[in-house]
């Protein structure tokens, strides 16, 4: 299936969760925020929220400096 992760088309296996996709884009997820069609997807939901075709995904990796 296809989304769209910072308005580029992704392409994940139908059924996938948002964890997947995090998993898919980084080996260290901390700091990272996902907003899924405007509405932004908590930690804890990310392994029980499941993708559709056509999601708009936005994804932010907060980091640290000073």
């Amino acid at each position: 299936m296809q989304v769209y992760v910072n308005g580029d088309p992704f392409e994940l296996e139908a059924g996938s969760s948002v964890a997947d996709l995090v998993a898919k884009l980084t080996d260290d997820p901390r700091g990272m925020a996902i907003e899924r069609n405007r509405e932004i997807v908590p930690k804890s939901q990310h392994e029980i929220t499941l993708l559709e075709e056509g999601d708009r995904l936005e994804v932010v990796q907060f980091v640290g400096g000073g």
